[in-house]
């Protein structure tokens, strides 16, 4: 990959053709961006001294609007029935469109890594005409020692320009939004979009296309790690419980969102935490709520009341409000982001028909067919357009930011498992006693308290029945649960209701599978679900 600039800051902007922007504000500290924010407009300071920024239009990620530059070095990489290609001619064009709308700008740039692990770490610089980006950015991201700024060399540049409007027929786009990956140059445009998450997720993007050719798995996910030095994956899409339940004070936290699984164990590819903040409360998730509550926190798209107090059931805005903060505002976090090979792995549902149990135990076959399938339940706000709910099946718990096939990390991660007789749960912390607008959201105390048994060991021992939809192995009976949930048949009123629904969950499964079967061996591929009703 390409490196992009030089040591000095302003030569590295002039090499790739910023140049002839007004000012560069560099590597400024969080007391200077808050300065710069506020004397911009474009934020506020929360009664508890956070920084609330409201990103208009967009208020949640633009998958639609994202491309990847197809060349000869991506053309054979890339699984193009998930990713948008755009030309390198296109990408040109608006490159110098972009570079040509910044000049006269005042600039922000942030030298940051992604990645924990040194060997396989991507050194980014980020670009951006927003002062609360930089910040945001220099929360998520980790930051290199001061005294080896002087010598930073990117393999990754992010430019964005929230104000700069692509033109579709001009720049090969879908609309003015553009996220566009240049993954042989190492070069990411993102323009008409003021959502923070854009920044993070390019990042992720290209670590995801480059550590699998390192025998390295990258894994959307959270991870902690126990007294005894047994760590353990959270995998699941945004709203599944990653940062919630990963956040927990009896544990570590590695990090909330992205991690790489390689041979000396895992390490976190954040320096930071980008919690979902709607009807956060201090009784259910005490460590987020105060780290909401500090200097250097940005809120994003969260509604203050009269006195600047954020109001976190508020979502008149988006259901999408977050808060972002460096990973030492939580008290037990890591401070290397590294921990051993993982003892246990969670894969995080939010199953809006209300069929699947609270917890089930998921032999190696199971679990790569769960990690392929990757269902969930998109949540309201996540993405631009999604107002409710919406059950659907994302690859590997993170299609958006898969470039290559999920075959090549679905292989990585069995060989991974066999390899370090990891356990693994399929946990849903979606809805119980009937589907999305009728049951409810499962109970965050059973989940936790099933979590825990699984952790430390004590659930294998549990007496288990094996679910006639599903086949997989479910405990009867936990110590400290409501037991009626762990049968979610028995929740429903109505029975043959629930029959219904769950056929047609797994008739979505077989469905969806069928793309994958030629790409698995049989054994993954007699993990399916079958069309079995449980009796009346």
């Amino acid at each position: 990959m390409e490196e992009f600039g030089l040591h000095n800051p302003s030569n590295g902007l002039a090499a790739i053709g910023l140049g002839g922007v007004s000012r560069v504000n560099y590597n400024l500290s969080e007391v200077e961006l808050y300065e710069e924010a506020i004397r911009r407009g474009e934020a506020d300071v929360t009664a508890d001294g956070a920084l609330r920024a409201i990103t208009g239009q967009h208020t949640g990620r633009s998958p639609k609007d994202k491309f990847v530059v197809r060349d000869a070095d991506t053309e054979n990489r890339i699984w193009w029935d998930n990713n948008k290609p755009m030309s390198p001619e296109h990408f040109e064009v608006l490159r110098k469109d972009m570079l040509a709308h910044a000049a006269g700008k005042t600039l922000y740039v942030q030298d940051l890594i992604g990645g924990a692990d040194e060997e396989n770490a991507l050194p980014t610089r980020v670009v951006t005409e927003l002062a609360w980006h930089a910040l945001f950015i220099r929360n998520l991201l980790i930051r290199p020692n001061r005294d080896t700024l002087t010598d930073f060399r990117q393999k990754l540049t992010i430019i964005n320009l929230p104000s700069f409007k692509a033109d579709p027929a001009r720049h090969g786009c879908r609309t003015e939004t553009v996220i566009a990956c240049d993954l042989t140059n190492g070069l990411v445009l993102i323009g008409g979009t003021s959502y923070a998450g854009e920044n993070k997720k390019s990042v992720f993007t290209v670590l995801n296309y480059l550590l699998p050719a390192k025998g390295v798995m990258p894994m959307h996910c959270s991870a902690n790690l126990g007294k005894d030095g047994d760590s353990a994956v959270f995998f699941g899409l945004s709203g599944t419980g990653k940062t919630t339940l990963s956040a927990d004070p009896n544990r570590t936290l590695i990090g909330d969102d992205e991690h790489g699984w390689g041979e000396n164990g895992i390490f976190n590819f954040e320096g930071g935490c980008y919690a979902k903040a709607i009807k956060l409360s201090a009784e259910a998730e005490p460590e987020i709520y105060a780290a909401t509550r500090r200097f250097g926190t940005v809120l994003e798209n969260v509604v203050l009341d009269e006195n600047r107090v954020p109001d976190f059931n508020d979502g008149s805005l988006t259901e999408n409000t977050r808060s972002a903060y460096p990973l030492h505002f939580i008290p037990n976090a890591s401070d290397t982001g590294l921990a051993p090979h993982p003892k246990t792995i969670i894969m995080l549902t939010a199953d809006a028909f209300g069929v699947m149990p609270p917890i089930a135990k998921l032999t190696p076959e199971q679990a790569m067919y769960h990690f392929l399938s990757g269902y969930t339940a998109k949540v309201a706000g996540t993405e631009k357009g999604v107002t409710e709910p919406e059950a659907t099946f994302s690859t590997c718990f993170g299609a958006p930011f898969m470039p290559r096939h999920p075959a090549e990390y679905g292989n990585l991660l069995k060989e991974l498992i066999a390899r370090h007789g990891v356990d693994c749960w399929l946990v849903n912390t979606g809805w119980t006693g009937g589907a999305y607008g009728i049951g409810r959201r499962m109970p965050i105390k059973a989940t936790r308290a099933l979590l825990a048994a699984a952790l430390n060991g004590s659930l294998n021992n549990a007496e288990f029945r094996i679910d006639p939809n599903f086949g997989f192995a479910v405990p009867v009976a936990v110590e400290g649960v409501d037991n009626s949930i762990l049968d979610p048949r028995s929740t429903w009123a109505d029975g043959a209701a629930y029959d219904a629904q769950a056929r047609k969950l797994v008739s979505m499964f077989i469905a969806n599978f069928e793309k994958f079967e030629n790409h698995v061996d049989s054994k993954v591929r007699d993990a399916a679900p079958g069309l079995l009703v449980a009796a009346e």
